[in-house]
């Protein structure tokens, strides 16, 4: 059924004297898209390939529409115009006049005011409402009856922005693949509560870019702060009328302009944030601190075919959404409704160019892909690490020397890509999740896993040319329970959430430690303390890039809650209160990732048989708590969970690292491997205590002290003859250090047989 929607609007002749052109209009140019402002006004670009005309309308600050001017030019498919006397700060949205025929893919309806894909900011949050769907609600037809009544007056705004940022000496910090320890961060939830912050910056940009919270990010050590999602989303309308909130931001509509719900009060009516998200940008560089972006490209908030309209799927609906067999519907293999077509041209020139802005004109340093595996899939629907999106991504001199991180995974056939992507990219390794938290929980079998995610996952990336910081580690992110949650609660309490418990993962490899939730039990907190301990002392000694949580440094709860996506309150903010009472656990994971800085055998940037000359390690060399090499019986073993890993350097001057895993709920005697030049160990570690020791001096000179192999390491490191006897307490693990034997050898990593 189709319907003719071109009169669509309000027909007086009154509204239309009140909405008449006043400015001069020229046909202006059809490049950049959007809207740019120089001192004579404004070009105004629009791609649609459907449209039979396009007009830009003018607003008021008390929202009401003063003018419609059709854009009076189209070359190849850009509808383009030049607008005199307009200013930066105008508020302006499109309508677009063209087929509403949902049956063949067409949802031209210009009732609808729609945010400029290009908007390069918006007059304000944007939350779901009824009358943001280009259907009758209610109707019989459901969406083939289009909507007639006109919500310019309700409906989300974009602004028109000339920046005149002074970047000064801005430069990125560009740190080194395998010198970058990243930290998972909210934008507003990490400052909304931090009491040294002003309190017109809590939760903002600006809040972000404050001393105090600078302070907190060096005090850690961590190099690059990745922010969920502040590209502009919208609040879903289901989320509304639960009193709910889109807090993680997964829900993208305006993939240029900043999130203005994290902009200071002025600086959203200024220009919707854009300034003071430069100046954030810029301050955290001059902390030698990276900006790494979450993006979500693969949807966006307008959902699937009963979805709102709100920008792209009333400008070109076909030209930028995959589309079922059955034109009518979306092809939707992101679990969200619907499917950017990153195979499609004007799709994946949208995103290129949004991506390209972020970086030249707003400084960040790279990007996290959600869902990326959605992104490289070809016109076929079929992944393959040449889709058009990775090969533009490759030849683009600007794009391609970001750092660039797959979440590599969608819901669609041959989803999980883990391992797959094309050189140059970063991947976040769930696997390593898993089999870290496998291991630590005491499962059967989890050994090999294990130790193979300790590896860097060499086994799965070396083959494939990939190097071994391709592999994100993480332990916990946003998507789950926090560290203190996963070692506190067995199974989620996501009641809050308003899905009776239905969201959210069922299966997340935690382990209470023996009581659901807060206790008051002494034995179980310290093993609670001590797995955590264990949790983060594993991600920052494994080969790879490891990810940390924001909080989980501070004993961050959500009371059980994993999936907090809608909980913009106190369950997801920082409880800066509660933080300091984790002074321990602070200086603990500080400590970690300062001695993961001062040992380059964790910080493999290549494997070893490929760059022999550099690479400081030869093997991952594998021992069984007797000292001797592990044997195939061993690893195969499902009941054994005692193993010690020995990272050996072949560079004079450096140390070599070795560590005792005990995940059994039995205290462990273990043999320290025997050596040749009878070298002795400085215990930097035991996670039977918060305590990470430094060893005075010349790096890589061992103290001589006393024997005390059964001794928790204390002001000062303890050192172990190899040979000798350690004890670990149930559930803990220990590391030492010692000077490089300066062997000449070549290797590889080592994993289970």
């Amino acid at each position: 059924m189709k319907y003719d929607v071109s009169t669509t609007g309000p027909s007086t002749g009154s509204a239309k004297r009140s909405r008449a052109t006043r400015h001069r209009v020229e046909a202006g140019r059809s490049w950049p898209l959007g809207a740019t402002a120089d001192r004579q006004g404004v070009n105004f670009a629009v791609y649609s390939r459907i449209a039979d005309s396009v007009e830009v309308c003018l607003f008021a600050p008390d929202g009401s529409e003063t003018e419609r001017i059709a854009l009076p030019a189209l070359t190849d498919d850009v509808w383009h115009g030049f607008v005199h006397g307009l200013r930066p700060g105008q508020a302006y949205g499109l309508r677009v006049h063209g087929p509403y025929d949902p049956a063949q893919g067409q949802r031209c309806n210009p009732a609808l005011l729609l945010i400029d894909p290009y908007a390069q900011a918006l007059a304000a949050p944007v939350r779901g409402a009824s009358d943001q769907f280009g259907y009758q609600l209610g109707h019989d037809d459901e969406d083939l009856a289009p909507a007639t009544a006109d919500n310019g007056r309700t409906a989300p705004k974009s602004r028109v922005v000339r920046s005149r940022f002074d970047w000064g000496n801005d430069q990125p910090p560009r740190v080194a693949p395998n010198d970058t320890v990243f930290y998972e961060v909210h934008v507003k939830g990490f400052t909304q509560t931090m009491p040294d912050v002003p309190e017109a910056q809590r939760g903002t940009y600006a809040g972000l870019a404050s001393a105090p919270a600078i302070a907190h990010l060096q005090q850690l050590g961590v190099t690059s702060v990745e922010l969920l999602p502040v590209q502009a989303f919208v609040d879903d309308l289901r989320l509304i009328e639960l009193g709910l909130a889109n807090y993680w931001g997964y829900n993208t509509i305006a993939f240029f302009a900043p999130e203005p719900r994290y902009a200071t009060q002025a600086a959203q009516a200024l220009d919707g944030g854009v300034d003071e998200f430069k100046a954030m940008v810029k301050a955290l560089h001059s902390a030698g601190i990276e900006v790494i972006l979450d993006v979500v490209y693969n949807h966006t908030g307008e959902g699937n075919h009963l979805g709102p309209t709100l920008s792209l799927k009333g400008i070109d609906h076909a030209a930028y959404y995959r589309l079922a067999e059955e034109p009518r519907f979306c092809a939707d293999i992101t679990g969200t409704g619907n499917t950017v077509d990153t195979s499609s041209p004007p799709a994946l020139r949208l995103v290129l160019d949004s991506l390209r802005y972020w970086v030249q004109e707003m400084h960040v340093d790279g990007f996290r892909f959600d869902l990326a595996s959605a992104l490289g899939r070809d016109a076929a629907c079929e992944f393959t690490w040449r889709a058009p999106f990775f090969a533009a991504i490759a030849q683009d001199p600007v794009l391609s020397r970001v750092k660039l991180i797959a979440e590599p995974w969608d819901l669609g056939i041959n989803g999980y890509q883990l391992g797959g992507f094309p050189t140059g990219w970063m991947e976040w390794n769930g696997r390593y999740r898993d089999a870290v938290r496998d291991y630590w929980t005491n499962a059967d079998a989890s050994l090999p896993a294990f130790a193979a995610s300790l590896c860097g996952s060499a086994d799965m990336l070396e083959p494939r040319r990939r190097s071994p910081t391709a592999s994100v580690n993480l332990v916990t992110v946003h998507d789950g329970f926090t560290l203190a949650d996963l070692v506190s609660y067995n199974g989620k309490h996501n009641d809050a959430n308003g899905e009776e418990n239905r969201d959210g993962e069922d299966h997340n490899r935690s382990w209470n430690c023996g009581a659901e939730g807060d206790t008051d039990d002494a034995d179980i907190l310290a093993l609670r303390e001590r797995q955590t301990r264990n949790l983060l002392a594993t991600l920052f000694l494994s080969h790879g890039t490891p990810l940390l949580l924001g909080g989980d440094e501070l004993g961050r709860t959500q009371r059980g809650n994993n999936n907090g996506y809608c909980q913009d309150n106190d369950l997801s903010w920082f409880d800066w209160e509660r933080a300091s009472g984790h002074v321990q656990l602070q200086a603990f994971t500080a400590d970690l990732i300062a001695l993961r800085r001062s040992l380059p055998v964790v910080r493999l940037a290549a494997w070893p048989h490929h760059a022999a000359d550099i690479a400081p390690c030869v093997a991952v060399q594998w021992y069984s708590v007797w000292g001797l090499s592990m044997t195939p019986d061993e690893w195969n073993d499902p009941a054994v969970r005692c193993v010690s890993a020995l990272m050996e350097s072949t560079r004079e001057h450096e140390d070599s690292l070795l560590m005792l895993f005990n995940a059994s709920g039995d205290e462990a005697t273990f043999t320290l491997p025997a050596d040749p030049d009878g070298r002795r160990w400085a215990l930097r570690l035991d996670t039977r205590d918060a305590q990470v020791t430094k060893v005075q001096g010349t790096q890589g000179t061992a103290p001589a002290q006393a024997d005390a192999p059964e001794g928790a390491p204390g002001a000062t490191p303890v050192a172990i003859d190899a040979g000798a006897a350690y004890t670990l307490l149930p559930h803990s693990m220990a590391a030492f250090t010692a000077p490089s034997r300066g062997i000449d050898k070549k290797g590889t990593e080592t994993t289970p047989p």
